[in-house]
Parts: structure tokens; sequence; C-alpha cells
């Protein structure tokens, strides 16, 4: 894999995927470009990836995202910050990005995992 995954970001992996009733299951993530800092990320713990995913291994974790998150998030870094300010994932990318508004975090995307809903 091309991307570093903190030991905060696998921890909160862990934890969604044990929620999800399936520690087995996987973590999707897509990865898209745009918003204020450049990449804008969703995720979710799916039984198996959806048709077109890559699949890879992770320190014992599956994660399954498209070919084109795969390719945006190569030499980035996946953390995951619980903040006063926020809580989700941040991808920081050493190419930079960023707008240069006042809630620019120097090339770092910030994920609400609000939207996380545990499945059926």
């Amino acid at each position: 894999m091309c991307m570093i995954i903190t030991p905060s970001a696998l921890n909160f992996m862990r934890r969604m995927l044990r929620l999800g009733g399936n520690p087995a299951s996987g973590f999707s993530l897509v990865a898209t470009p745009g918003g204020c800092s450049g990449t804008s990320v969703e995720f979710g713990v799916e039984p198996a990836a959806p048709d077109g995913y890559v699949t890879m291994q992770y320190e014992g974790i599956t994660i399954h995202m498209p070919p084109a998150t795969q390719t945006l998030l190569k030499g980035c870094t996946l953390d995951f910050a619980d903040t006063l300010h926020g809580t989700g994932f941040v991808v920081r990318d050493p190419k930079g990005g960023g707008c240069g508004c006042a809630t620019d975090s120097g090339g770092a995307a910030v994920v609400d995992v609000s939207r996380l809903r545990r499945g059926p």
C-alpha cells in the first residue's frame, strides 16, 4: 500500500468493524478531489468489496477502495482526530493542497464520523 495509516486511524477502523458486528468485514474508503483542503473522503463497513474495488490488507484490517482512491491517496497519511473542533479522519497530503481560506488545515481533509450508520 502506498499510504500510511496512523495507529489512531487503525484503532478507529477496528472499532467501526466491531460495531458493524463482523470484525472480519472490510473497511471501505472512497476519496474524491474536492473540498477546501483538496480531498473529500467517505467510508463505511462492507462485508465484501464492492464491484471494481481493490482489496488490500493493512495490519490485519481489510480495506476496500476504488482504484481512483488508491491513486489519490498515494503518498498520503490517513489519521484520525478527536478534538474539540471535530472528530473524524484527517488526510495529510505532503503534496500540499488547500485553498487558503480560514478553515484550511494545510492539506488536511477532515471527515465527520456522524455520517456513519450501523447496518440493518
